[in-house]
């Protein structure tokens, strides 16, 4: 077997056009493999030592979306070991192998059988091998190649980032970048020009331009005007094969929007406007609206109105409406027709913020001429102030003359004016007010003491037309005059020690007067005649304070406990005031220090309880005192509502059922009469009178019965005075067996004679033969009298 050396063989590929289908074929053609050392093969042009054989496979090509009806053909796979006996079978393995491409097993041709698209898959990888049909092994070793998918024109360019939006400021200069936009091609850009895009314009020249080769869209024209058209809407166009025919195209959209500049100077619509306003209006008040017309927006359309000049230019006032840019004229003092009848103003507008690359055009501003004529309306009275301070003393008699006020008619008419006081501003009625002058007179006696001021509002009224009214505010001060004395400031609680050395200040005494002079308090203090003889003495301190001393010879207790002062204290007014107070003195007994320990002979001191401290405990007393009689009253209430009967038999209801016969039991409801009981208490009736009513069906009565009566005339007597006693007391009478009873009647009632004799005439010895059940009623019937028995 000679030894087989391989060359690396060299593929000559050649497109051929097959014929019917258009597509281009790829054919390998094989170098003859030499055997080394041998001579050369028949099919070799030159004599080798030796023939190699070559079974190297490179690539394919093969196009993409073909759509013809038979298989493509891709290309052919030959070994020169095959003879073309078909001892030489060609297989075929790898990615789509049996499921896109197809081989002749025999000749080794491979074809396409399904469309092939680039953009999914590029290349495939494939390899053959060459096996010995008898034996299936392999002639030659297996080889590895690629049929490579080759690009068509086939997709179109598309922007995936559209449509797009961009912004632009107006009047920008020429070539102003815009936008970019950007296509994609999903064709091969290594391969022909089926990748390569060119950009135009479809729609938005002349204003803008785009760049052929990037995209970026530019402005064309230098005043692209907001005020004219503020947006643009653009197409353009992306093509492949470098714009040429025949190539694929795709667009976008893209929508310009002019930005705002300052380019428009303010301007009035009119250069003149006139309005009407009233005199009666307020001031602070809108009386007009004018608006300049700025075709800018945002902060550039944003206005700044002011007064130039004019006649009015004090009375008014104009401001900018933040939000309507409006210039608003304000009223800013008060208007009169008989006055002024007109106004005139100069009012301006500008913008507040100006582009200096627009200065060149104009002044940013506009002025236009305003008018207001002011309407005559009927005005209230007016007074000539509208507060007035009057004084008048407290001593002033009735109808004193306090001081006057005076209002007019604003209007031509001069209408005539009544005055008046408000009712609610006199409601004592201090005050008098005469209608037709306007003088204001006191009407009562007034204290200074107690209203210092009086304030009380005048109503002027035009008496052509009441509707019409004026007010004006007038204080009246109250002057003061020397009535009233002077007193203590405070109620002094005073203490002195027995063992207290002569001289000593005791109390250190001040003084108050409700009055107030203008040359201010001056108080002088003195002791009375009446207190001369006290162990006290009193020093004028000369400023408005005295003090209280004690006169040599000591104090006891137990010779006098309580010392009255009286201290006289006077003004120093013309004619002077005063009066004169008591101030109570305690004797104590009291420690080294001067601490008093005891105030009462016999009684331990508590530390002097100020006055606040004994008001508090004499608080606290009367509420524990009504608490007291609250919790008394409560428990009365309770014990009269609960029954006289002992706790035991509360719950239990008193039945009287009275018998004055033998009885029949349940059912006898005839045998007693209840007028005896309901007559109880009747004044003057007799016991004999009661007896013979309670038994009035039988004459013969014994005398132990009356005993029962007292006892039922007490218990009923309780349960009426008792108010909160349930009326549970309750009669029965019986006077029948009943119809339930097996024996016949044994009451008395119904023999015979029971109403005429005192003896019984029936017979009840048949008792005794009924048996042990009625030998109780043959033991009581066997008697020979009439039993009468009665029970509760």
């Amino acid at each position: 077997m000679d030894l087989l050396w391989f060359l690396s063989a060299l593929s000559v590929f050649t497109l051929q056009e097959r014929a019917g289908t258009g597509a281009m074929t790829l054919k390998s053609v094989l170098l003859r493999q030499l055997r080394p050392g041998g001579g050369a093969s028949a099919c070799s042009p030159a004599q080798h030592s030796r023939r190699r054989r070559s079974w190297v496979w490179n690539q394919f090509f093969v196009l993409e979306e073909f759509t013809g009806n038979d298989p493509l053909y891709v290309g052919k796979l030959h070994s020169d070991v095959d003879k073309g006996d078909g001892q030489v079978r060609y297989v075929l393995t790898g990615e789509g192998a049996a499921s896109i491409f197809s081989i002749d097993e025999s000749t080794g041709d491979i074809h396409a059988t399904r469309r092939l698209d680039r953009e999914q898959q590029a290349y495939y990888t494939l390899r053959a091998q060459a096996r010995n049909r008898d034996t299936n092994r392999l002639v030659e070793p297996e080889s590895q190649f690629i049929i490579k998918v080759q690009d068509v024109n086939d997709n179109e360019p598309k922007f995936l980032d559209g449509p797009y939006t961009a912004r632009v400021a107006e009047r920008s200069p020429v070539g102003t970048s815009v936008v970019t936009v950007v296509a994609t091609d999903a064709d091969d850009p290594t391969y022909g020009n089926s990748a390569r895009l060119m950009y135009s314009i479809l729609q938005g020249q002349p204003y803008f331009s785009v760049e052929p080769k990037t995209g970026v869209v530019r402005t064309a024209l230098p005043d692209l005007d907001r005020e004219v058209r503020d947006s643009h809407l653009l197409v353009v166009q992306a093509k492949d094969m470098i714009g040429q025919i025949g190539g694929l195209s795709g667009s976008t959209s893209v929508t310009v929007i002019l930005t705002d500049v300052n380019d428009n100077p303010p301007h009035f619509p009119r250069r003149s406007y006139q309005f009407s306003v009233r005199e009666s209006e307020l001031v602070s008040t809108v009386v007009a609206k004018i608006r300049a017309v700025d075709p800018d927006e945002g902060p550039n359309a944003e206005l700044d109105y002011r007064i130039l000049d004019g006649d009015g230019l004090g009375t008014f006032s104009i401001t900018t409406d933040s939000h309507t840019q409006e210039g608003l004229i304000t009223l800013h003092k008060n208007l009169d027709f008989e006055t002024k009848s007109s106004y005139m103003l100069r009012v301006e507008a500008s913008n507040l913020y100006v582009d200096a690359r627009f200065l060149s055009s104009g002044p940013f501003s506009d002025v236009a001429t305003v008018r207001l004529l002011v309407q005559n309306v009927d005005e209230p009275p007016v007074f000539h102030s509208s507060v007035s301070w009057m004084m008048v003393s407290e001593a002033a008699a009735v109808g004193t003359e306090v001081g006057s006020v005076l209002a007019r008619d604003p209007d031509a008419t001069n209408s005539p004016i009544r005055y008046s006081i408000d009712r609610q501003s006199n409601l004592e009625r201090y005050f008098h007010i005469d209608s037709g002058t306007g003088v204001i007179t006191t009407a009562q006696p007034l204290d200074r003491e107690t209203v210092a001021v009086h304030n009380i509002t005048v109503v002027a009224t035009e008496r052509l037309d009441p509707s019409l009214t004026g007010k004006a505010v007038v204080l009246i001060s109250v002057t003061d005059v020397n009535d009233n004395p002077p007193s203590l400031a405070i109620d002094y609680d005073t203490f002195v020690c027995e063992n207290s050395e002569p001289g000593q200040i005791v109390q250190t005494l001040s003084a108050v007067d409700r009055d107030e002079p203008e040359e201010g308090q001056h108080f002088l203090f003195s002791l009375s005649e009446a207190g001369q003889n006290l162990s006290f003495t009193l020093r004028d301190n000369k400023d408005n304070t005295a003090s209280i001393l004690t006169r040599p010879g000591g104090f006891l207790q137990r010779d006098q406990l309580l010392h009255l002062l009286p201290v006289v204290i006077s003004d120093s007014s013309r004619p002077p005031l005063s009066s004169t107070n008591t101030l109570s003195i305690t004797v104590c007994t009291c420690d080294a220090a001067g601490e008093p320990r005891s105030c009462r002979q016999g009684a331990p001191l508590l530390l002097l309880v100020s006055l606040q401290s004994a008001v508090t405990a004499a608080v606290l007393t009367c509420i524990l005192t009504l608490l007291g009689v609250v919790v008394v009253t409560a428990a009365i209430r309770r014990r009269r509502r609960d029954p006289l009967t002992v706790v035991a038999e509360r719950c239990v209801q008193e039945n009287i059922v009275c018998y004055d016969d033998e009885g029949g039991g349940e059912e006898d409801t005839e045998a007693f009469d209840m007028l005896a009981l309901r007559h109880l208490n009747t004044t003057g009736q007799s016991h004999q009178t009661q007896a013979r009513t309670l038994t009035s069906t039988s004459e013969p009565t014994s005398e132990g019965n009356w005993l029962f009566l007292p006892f039922i005339r007490e218990r009923l007597q309780q349960a009426d005075l008792d108010s909160a006693a349930p009326p549970f007391d309750s009669l029965q009478t019986y006077a029948f067996e009943g119809s339930g009873s097996s024996a016949a009647s044994l009451s008395s009632l119904n023999s015979l004679d029971s109403f005429n004799s005192q003896e019984c005439q029936q017979n009840y010895d048949l008792l005794k033969e009924w048996g042990p059940r009625f030998r109780k009623l043959a033991d009581l019937y066997g008697h020979p009298k009439c039993l009468f028995s009665l029970c509760w």
